[in-house]
């Protein structure tokens, strides 16, 4: 019989804390002031991944599609605040938010994917929770417990990160990541910006996670006919090798519309999911890292379509 360990977690306010505004990856985020939050663990063991999140912050720098760090002290990691909250709230209370300001958080989403990768940074748990919403509402991803890479692809700092179910390409070994994963991740973020709500939307995050899981490993991928749907699937099927190029149908769909032309007009501008699909080479840092390893077990007839059969 396995022995079971129990955790008494206390909320606590460190100093300089007023109040307790959020709590999750076994951190509680507490406000300090009108601009800054104090990110801090539940227990003092948990520190050391606050450290390494402080680390891959330096790594970052300054962006302004990334929540800015203002530096680690002995209890916590200050960051700038997010008056918004993060995209599923503000989407949940404010579901007539237009297609327009959708499409432009997909790309600030997608410009700040662009630049983690540029800096050989993987996030590791893209998610609408993770995209915060600034006093002007622009987006900035947080969270940053994934991955930094050497240059020859060598792990340098590992948060431990690992994308929830709704989000998570299938593969072995499970906590393998690389640009794919996180490609895949934006892609399902891309789908409840736009949509509205979550892919599979009938199953539940945690207790439906092997249903999920066996949904996207099969294939079985929404068939919603907009074109940012279609987008979205692309990242599923891993048709692109970088976040440039989910940038690069994003903004032709954005420049389409600034013409005049409506959204349910502008599909010409994306290239559709092919009958046959190949797997997009990857062209960047993380090329030829575990780009076979990750791929997902998937059986006959979509393992042909993604080019392993």
């Amino acid at each position: 019989m396995s022995h079971i360990t129990y955790v008494e977690i206390h909320r606590y306010l460190p100093q300089g804390v007023k109040r307790i505004i959020a709590h999750g990856g076994g951190c509680w985020i507490g406000e300090v002031d009108e601009t800054t939050v104090l990110k801090y663990p539940h227990t003092d063991e948990e520190m050391k991944w606050v450290q390494i999140e402080a680390n891959i912050y330096s790594v970052l720098g300054s962006h302004p599609r990334i929540v800015q760090s203002k530096g680690i002290r002995k209890d916590g990691l200050l960051l700038e605040f997010a008056p918004n909250g993060n995209l599923h709230e503000y989407l949940t209370a404010h579901p007539e938010a237009s297609p327009e300001r959708r499409l432009s958080w997909c790309i600030q989403a997608t410009e700040a994917v662009t630049y983690i990768h540029s800096k050989r940074v993987l996030h590791c748990d893209l998610r609408h929770d993770n995209f915060l919403l600034d006093a002007n509402l622009d987006l900035k991803l947080a969270d940053f417990q994934g991955q930094y890479f050497s240059t020859d692809g060598e792990i340098l700092l590992d948060g431990l990160s690992l994308e929830s179910a709704k989000a998570y390409l299938p593969r072995k070994p499970a906590d393998h990541a690389s640009i794919r994963t996180d490609l895949f991740a934006l892609g399902s973020a891309i789908y409840f910006i736009m949509m509205g709500h979550e892919v599979f939307s009938d199953l539940d995050n945690s207790k439906d996670e092997d249903e999920i899981e066996r949904r996207f490993d099969g294939g079985e991928f929404p068939t919603d006919p907009h074109v940012c749907a279609t987008i979205a699937e692309k990242c599923w099927k891993q048709l692109y090798s970088s976040a440039q190029q989910v940038l690069a149908d994003l903004e032709a769909v954005q420049d389409a519309i600034a013409r005049g032309e409506t959204l349910n007009s502008v599909a010409k501008y994306v290239d559709p999911v092919p009958d046959k699909d190949v797997l997009a080479p990857a062209t960047s840092w993380l090329s030829g890292l575990c780009d076979e390893r990750q791929m997902p077990k998937v059986p006959p007839p979509y393992r042909q379509l993604i080019g392993f059969g």
